[in-house]
């Protein structure tokens, strides 16, 4: 812990000291800079690091949405020519790689490491280092990912590399090598994580913040957290195996050797299906905070939705061989999963149902975020009903590997996953950024989008019921049939709405530019908000709250907000404070010490060493020692560097203006 401030009174003496970082730089010592690229580079605040992970996620998503262009341009009409089939495979493994691993689980991190803090009225995660290490693995770990395009191809055997596909005799190049590697360093960021807002939420929990009081969106973090714990290792140990075969002739899907290539299946599925709710979950948590607020209502069953969630954490476990109806795991495997699949449609649906009935009664409004939320409940509900065909095994042997499976599996996830993001960037953007979003820009953006995706993903299942296979590469007008079932018509129909989805993400960007340079800044309190991380500035400060809140009650800042004057059951709120009202007690009331963590070297660097050692596996093993060795030197800076920045490491310069500031303190009580 290093940065400690306290906050000096409105008038500042004249001629007092206030520190200001200096230039200087040390292989060990403690950066200080707070401006510039360095200060990002280096940091480990847990708000700026929320947004490098939801930036980079961005950027991932729009790699991914391009990859999926490009391959409903090749299936727009009969033979097409715009992918060969070599090419048209690297790119639906690359794009279904990059849509789950490289965008859904790091923007559900983003939002997870800016708010989960805020909402728990912490000062920031538990291990700040650590954050910061599990972001530049990421990023490194995509990048890594990315460069096969540039070394001969990317991974050619999907998303899932089913053995024994993605052995050498049928993939040669090293596509699948950077492919298992990659995901083996995103893994690792994905565990750091999951370590730390495990302890940061059971941990640091604000005065009065029991568990039962938590938001939901907390709480669903909390939830997916403890799934990465536990899937993640699964999914290691598969890839290791799985380059331990390519790089070093091992044969653990080898049929010939006598292995089983079912065995790739059961790790990857192990982890897979819990992984479709750790995808999920998080957005089942942002529009459980936005429904409730566009309704003026409490969420309904808030319990209900607490431990359904729980609960799909928990039998998302013991679903995964309905993936593999049709490998041949024998009638007693089949009939078990059946009815786990069933199941776990149970919890689902109860959320379903205190969505709906939150909204039913309440004093609605249309915004952005709501509306965002409102499409989550619907296109869900489509994709969840899909699903539930899965669990009875015949029509779901009929359905495997047809564009039956990928339309299910992209309304569930995009309507599910991407459409809660969508929610949360327009509810929580001023929190973020201190501007709202345009509303016009917004329900364009929304409407495109919605109506793009129904357009691409709804006619799938149709061609899937026809026969089309999921990655069959072009098709010809003989094959295609004719009447409304025609296959043609319906692939230039998906291709369309492809077009369309994409022009609403567009608007999405342009939105975003717009506000930053254009729109005025937005109220403390713009919507009217129930939840922890409302009750501070926006974009909050370095150190979150003046004072840490003492919770009383769900919703806490709502209740802070409003007084019930009503009786009996009759509910009658009057507004007795305001948001400026609220932070003006805190800062009155404020700590007289607040420590915070230290920007480090050492996370960036120890990330970067990572894929230098996968380039050396792969290529030459003097680059993996050269990795290592970077590796063990930012380890040992990691453990020598200082727990705080020495005072002489700071400038004092006079304050140019009186009003209200702070003032860094030294870990001795002075200032520095």
């Amino acid at each position: 812990m290093a940065i400690i401030e306290r906050p000096v009174p409105a008038t500042v003496t004249r001629g007092a000291t206030v520190a200001t970082p200096s230039s200087s730089l040390g292989v060990f010592r403690r950066p200080v800079m707070s401006t510039g690229w360095r200060a990002w580079a280096f940091t480990v605040d847990h708000k700026k690091l929320g947004i490098m992970y939801g930036v980079s996620a961005m950027v991932f998503f729009i790699v991914g949405g391009i990859e999926a262009m490009l391959i409903r341009a090749q299936l727009a009409g009969p033979n097409g020519t715009v992918l060969s089939a070599d090419t048209y495979n690297r790119m639906f493994t690359m794009h279904g790689t990059t849509m789950i691993f490289l965008f859904a689980m790091p923007m559900a991190a983003a939002f997870a490491n800016y708010m989960v803090p805020l909402q728990i009225g912490a000062r920031d995660v538990a291990f700040p280092r650590i954050n910061a290490f599990g972001f530049w693995c990421f990023l490194f770990g995509g990048l890594f990912l990315n460069s096969s395009w540039l070394l001969g191809g990317g991974a050619d055997g999907g998303w899932f590399m089913y053995a024994p596909n993605s052995s050498v005799p049928f993939s040669p190049t090293v596509g699948i090598n950077i492919w298992a590697l990659a995901l083996i360093i995103t893994g690792i960021a994905s565990q750091t994580s999951a370590i730390n807002l495990i302890v940061t939420t059971l941990n640091m929990r604000t005065r009065g913040m029991s568990l039962m009081r938590m938001p939901v969106f907390t709480w669903m973090v909390l939830v997916i957290q403890f799934l990465l714990l536990f899937a993640i290792p699964v999914i290691t140990v598969a890839l290791v195996l799985l380059v331990l075969q390519r790089e070093f002739d091992a044969t653990f899907f080898s049929v010939a050797a006598g292995a089983d290539p079912l065995l790739w299946q059961h790790l990857f599925w192990i982890f897979g299906h819990p992984e479709v709710y750790i995808l999920i979950l998080p957005s089942f948590g942002i529009i459980s905070e936005v429904l409730p607020v566009f309704s003026k209502k409490p969420l309904f069953g808030y319990p209900f939705v607490v431990f359904s969630g729980a609960a799909i954490g928990f039998v998302g476990w013991g679903v995964w061989a309905h993936h593999m109806f049709a490998s041949g795991i024998g009638p007693v495997s089949v009939a078990v999963f059946s009815v786990t699949t069933m199941a776990i449609a149970v919890p689902t649906g109860v959320k379903i149902v205190n969505w709906t009935l939150t909204m039913w009664g309440g004093k609605l409004t249309f915004t952005t975020a709501m509306l965002f939320a409102i499409g989550l409940v619907v296109e869900f509900t489509i994709g969840g009903l899909s699903g539930v065909t899965h669990s009875v095994s015949p029509s779901d042997t009929q359905q495997t590997d047809t564009y039956y499976i990928v339309a299910h599996f992209h309304y569930v996830l995009f309507g599910g996953a991407v459409l809660g993001f969508f929610s949360g960037f327009y509810y929580w953007w001023p929190k973020m950024f201190g501007k709202c979003l345009n509303e016009k820009l917004g329900k364009w953006n929304f409407w495109l989008m919605m109506v793009g995706m129904n357009m691409t993903f709804g006619p799938m299942h149709i061609i899937g019921l026809q026969g089309q296979p999921r990655r069959m590469y072009v098709w010809d007008e003989y094959r295609a049939g004719e009447g409304f079932f025609n296959l043609g018509f319906w692939n230039v129909f998906a291709s369309l709405g492809a077009l369309i989805l994409a022009i609403g993400v567009l608007v999405f960007i342009v939105n975003v530019v717009h506000t930053t340079r254009k729109e005025p800044r937005a109220p403390l309190d713009p919507w009217d908000a129930r939840t922890l991380e409302w009750m501070t500035t926006s974009p909050p400060k370095e150190h979150n709250f003046d004072s840490l809140p003492t919770v009383h009650a769900l919703d806490e800042f709502f209740h802070r907000k409003y007084e019930d004057v009503g009786e009996g059951d009759q509910h009658d709120l009057r507004r007795v404070a305001t948001v400026e009202d609220i932070i003006a007690e805190q800062e009155a009331n404020a700590d007289h010490h607040i420590h915070m963590p230290s920007p480090s070297y050492w996370p960036i660097v120890l990330a970067f060493a990572l894929p230098i050692i996968a380039y050396g596996v792969i290529y030459n093993r003097l680059f993996s020692v050269v990795g290592i060795a970077i590796m063990i030197l930012a380890l040992f800076g990691w453990a020598m560097e200082p727990s705080v920045a020495d005072e002489s490491e700071y400038d004092p310069v006079p304050p140019e203006s009186d009003g209200p500031g702070t003032a860094l303190v030294s870990t001795t009580g002075g200032e520095a």
